[in-house]
């Protein structure tokens, strides 16, 4: 019996693509963990520690997942993973979005988060984006992931781009990312009635690993999402309502939300504010223009 330099032993026989891939997956886990010092996520190195960066146990203890379970998967064990695990690994080892695919990929597992560029936006909706301008608008899905925008839009409630891609989400925005709060108005409204509304499409998507692992977030990082979540009230989306901005560059700004579905499943939707008054589309003009400069 023979072992190759991934640890894998073979008898004359074709390995399983699936071990092959346990044993990949195990050394891709081992290389992402030696590579972070415990000082990048505010551990104490210690006096006497020898592992190259992170520990076995701190790495399970920061995902919130079992040691002995953390262990087997980096020996290639055969257990089953879940989406919400890897979404928790992914962040705790600081993997890039290339190093994230690799890690679902090796795993199995369908990565439920957004994507830089998704399937439904297409060169003709990149196109529509851009010819909206100076009006905000942005391409949706039904988990509330920002999956395309146009320049006004990436200024309107923070700078958008600076966002990580995993995280342009509108609930996990709305929570967590003090600019955005901060550029709502009735903040505490809107949060109410966008927690009753996830709560009515997660009915809709019950099984879906992307809606539990924006939930697990979601209650993880938020106390205020924790108590709203609490109240199982329910909502239900209308296609054109007025919202209420105060946007730090330009000012205060009032416009019409309106949802144009996309497709026939319903999942997307292309988002546009148009302005509800003569000052807000000044100002509009001027927070596209100041986008377009820089």
């Amino acid at each position: 019996m023979t072992q190759d330099a991934h640890g894998i032993r073979a008898a004359g026989h074709d390995v399983r693509p699936a071990e092959i891939r346990r044993h990949e997956l195990a050394g891709f886990l081992r290389s992402r963990r030696e590579r972070i010092t415990p000082e990048d996520v505010g551990l104490p190195r210690g006096p006497r520690r020898r592992t190259p960066g992170l520990r076995r146990e701190e790495v399970a203890h920061l995902s919130a997942v079992g040691v002995t379970w953390y262990t087997w998967l980096e020996q290639a064990r055969d257990i089953q993973v879940s989406a919400q695990v890897l979404d928790a690994l992914a962040r705790t080892l600081r993997l890039d979005a290339g190093e994230r695919t690799h890690l679902f990929g090796l795993a199995g597992v369908i990565d439920p988060s957004p994507v830089a560029r998704c399937a439904r936006v297409t060169p003709e909706l990149q196109v529509m984006l851009r010819q909206l301008e100076p009006f905000p608008a942005a391409v949706q899905n039904s988990k509330y992931d920002i999956l395309a925008y146009n320049r006004t839009y990436a200024e309107l409630l923070c700078d958008l781009d600076e966002v990580p891609v995993e995280d342009r989400n509108l609930l996990l925005l709305a929570f967590t990312n003090e600019q955005w709060r901060s550029s709502i108005v009735h903040l505490d409204e809107v949060l109410r009635t966008m927690t009753a509304k996830f709560r009515a499409v997660m009915a809709d998507n019950i099984g879906g690993a992307g809606f539990k692992v924006l939930l697990k977030r979601l209650l993880d990082e938020s106390a205020e999402f924790r108590e709203l979540w609490e109240r199982y009230e329910v909502g239900r989306s209308v296609d054109s309502r007025t919202k209420y901005f105060h946007n730090a560059q330009v000012g205060p700004l009032t416009v019409v939300h309106t949802d144009l579905w996309i497709g026939r499943d319903g999942a997307a939707r292309l988002v546009t504010y148009t302005p509800a008054d003569d000052d807000t589309r000044t100002r509009l003009e001027a927070l596209h223009a100041r986008a377009a400069a820089s």
